[in-house]
């Protein structure tokens, strides 16, 4: 695993795949991240890497809680 990853992004989703990659693909890890830090934009850039994470990683659960718990 990278951990001098170029972008928040990039780092978020190193963490959250080797948290969930048994049970949520990788790819999808990193579409899901790119999302959440799309819908936190206006937030300010400091501020970002720590609430992108929490918001993917609550997503996350919410899909493997969900009623279709089958992601992969």
């Amino acid at each position: 695993m990278n951990t001098t990853s170029a972008t928040p992004g990039s780092a978020i989703a190193d963490r959250l795949a080797a948290e969930f990659a048994s049970h949520i693909p990788r790819d999808r890890i990193e579409v899901l991240v790119a999302g959440c830090l799309v819908d936190l934009q206006g937030i300010p850039v400091p501020d970002l890497p720590e609430l992108g994470e929490r918001l993917a990683r609550q997503r996350l659960l919410d899909l493997l809680e969900g009623p279709q718990s089958i992601v992969a």
